[in-house]
């Protein structure tokens, strides 16, 4: 009989649920929706329970389109969103919504930390990485500082997906690729680092323990297995973190290999055989899902977001007749094909920099612009600039992983940069390496359904499994002529940055 295997998805503007056969050939999916919350300028929360309601709705559906029984689900992986923060009492019950990745309350906690961990180098040594106001570790120090009667009744912290993995087994476990977003994970001991604990006055009592993710961490209950349509007694892997988990999921799984995802935030992400060193802080060092592996990215804030502002500007009329979602997104194809055919020899430059920066340039008030425009330039010639500039800030973060020794000699594209012809093969020009698209586009849910698979023991591990799932569809070589002007065009773009950064902090002023 062939086996099953759920993957769940807690993103952040819904849940997802995939299954999985034991060959990695998806069954089905589903998703639910929950909300976000803006209780304040810079605060973003959600409620836990959402979460959760959100993942039972999604896997009974799942379970309906798939035409799967409860006996067939032989293993539950999760993954999430990372650096949540979900505060839990002694009896497991939640004390306040949890704050998210993108919550920006906590920049006073990022220069508190740095100052006790004897500075941001010191810190960096210690987990790998600076002191961002996402992560969670800044987040404990928050709700220390301004809510300090729910901090005297705070007894576990968990990530977003670890509280859902509590709800399905009891059990408060995390995995390696989450807990390096905490900013209190010793990356290259993958353990917790009681050293910077210690700095914190943070007890480590508070912390769950740290699994590899694919290791079984318990199974699920009676009462979860009512509440999602399945059988008590199931397995359930530790999981990981969504950009983890979508590596998995598209096979990012060896050395050489990179991930270029275009959301509206752009993320290139690189297996690595060792820890990589970080001493710029610019990128996030991170352990991986794969069991004794580690990983490296970098996240620029407005990637495919750059795109949607400029269907919103410049094609209004035409957004604003389109009558359905689908019919607003087959603009996009509208929108790069006139960018295609927009003379190249235009000469316009973009900084998209709409929402400030993290990577290349970790700026929170830098500015987008258009550069270099004239009366002869026209719609097209602005968009195809648009283009151009969201792919060379990624080639940028992909010159600065080279630049710390690790290879890259094939880019596999996710997202929306991977569902057109014209702007794959602009990534394979500006990165100077073959770009591939994948067959499946599931990513995180996916990669969460196949290490559930492994800790059942239908694969033998992580990267086996990937690469039964990961299929390549098609495959856009570099043109060597193109590389080099586009090599010449990023070394201008980040010329004309380093000119405007001095006057970005004092722009509203």
């Amino acid at each position: 009989m062939t086996r099953l295997f759920l993957g769940i998805d807690i993103g952040t503007s819904g849940t997802k649920a995939l299954l999985l056969d034991d060959r990695g050939r998806v069954r089905a999916t589903a998703s639910a929706d929950h909300t976000i919350f803006f209780p304040r300028p810079g605060w973003s929360e959600q409620r836990p329970d959402d979460w959760w309601t959100s993942a039972c709705r999604a896997t009974r559906l799942v379970l309906r389109k798939g035409r799967a029984s409860a006996a067939d689900v032989g293993g539950i992986g999760l993954s999430g969103q990372m650096h949540g923060s979900v505060f839990l009492d002694a009896r497991g019950r939640v004390l306040r919504p949890a704050l998210l990745w993108n919550d920006q309350r906590t920049a006073a906690e990022c220069a508190e930390i740095e100052r006790r961990a004897g500075g941001r180098q010191a810190l960096i040594r210690l987990v790998r990485n600076p002191a961002l106001t996402g992560y969670q570790a800044p987040k404990i120090l928050w709700l220390r500082n301004h809510e300090p009667k729910l901090f005297a009744r705070l007894h576990t912290v968990l990530l977003p997906k670890d509280y859902i993995n509590f709800r399905l087994t009891g059990e408060r476990r995390t995995d390696v690729s989450d807990a390096s977003g905490t900013l209190l994970l010793d990356v290259a001991g993958r353990r917790w680092s009681t050293e910077l604990l210690g700095k914190l006055d943070l007890d480590p009592a508070l912390l769950p323990s740290v699994a590899e993710s694919p290791e079984v961490i318990g199974t699920l209950t009676a009462a979860a297995a009512q509440a999602l349509g399945l059988r008590a007694g199931v397995l359930v892997v530790a999981g990981a973190g969504d950009q983890a988990a979508a590596a998995v999921g598209t096979g990012v799984v060896r050395r050489g290999v990179v991930s270029a995802t275009m959301g509206t935030s752009g993320v290139v992400f690189a297996h690595s055989d060792t820890p990589v060193p970080n001493d710029a802080g610019l990128l996030q060092s991170f352990c991986h899902a794969v069991p004794g592996a580690w990983c490296v990215f970098g996240c620029m804030l407005s990637a495919g977001g750059s795109l949607q502002w400029a269907r919103e500007v410049l094609y209004a009329d035409r957004l604003a007749a389109a009558r359905t979602d689908a019919a607003r997104d087959t603009l996009y194809t509208a929108m790069i094909a006139e960018a295609a055919a927009a003379p190249d020899e235009a000469g316009v430059l973009f900084h998209p920099y709409l929402t400030g920066e993290r990577c290349p340039y970790p700026h929170p008030h830098a500015r987008a612009a258009w550069l270099g425009l004239t009366r002869a330039h026209g719609r097209g010639t602005l968009v195809r600039a648009v283009l151009e500039g969201i792919t060379l800030g990624m080639g940028r973060q992909v010159e600065m992983m080279r630049s710390l020794g690790v290879p890259i000699r094939q880019v596999r594209l996710a997202g929306g940069g991977a569902r057109n012809a014209w702007w794959r093969q602009l990534q394979a020009d500006v990165y100077g390496v073959p770009c591939v698209v994948m067959k499946s586009e599931e990513g995180s849910a996916l990669g969460a359904a196949l290490l559930a698979a492994v800790g059942a023991g239908a694969f033998r591990s992580v990267p086996a499994a990937s690469n039964a799932a990961a299929q390549v569809k098609a495959t856009h070589r570099p043109r060597a002529a193109r590389t080099r002007l586009y090599r010449a065009r990023g070394a201008r773009l980040q010329e004309l940055y380093e000119q405007l950064e001095p006057h970005y902090a004092r722009w509203d002023r």
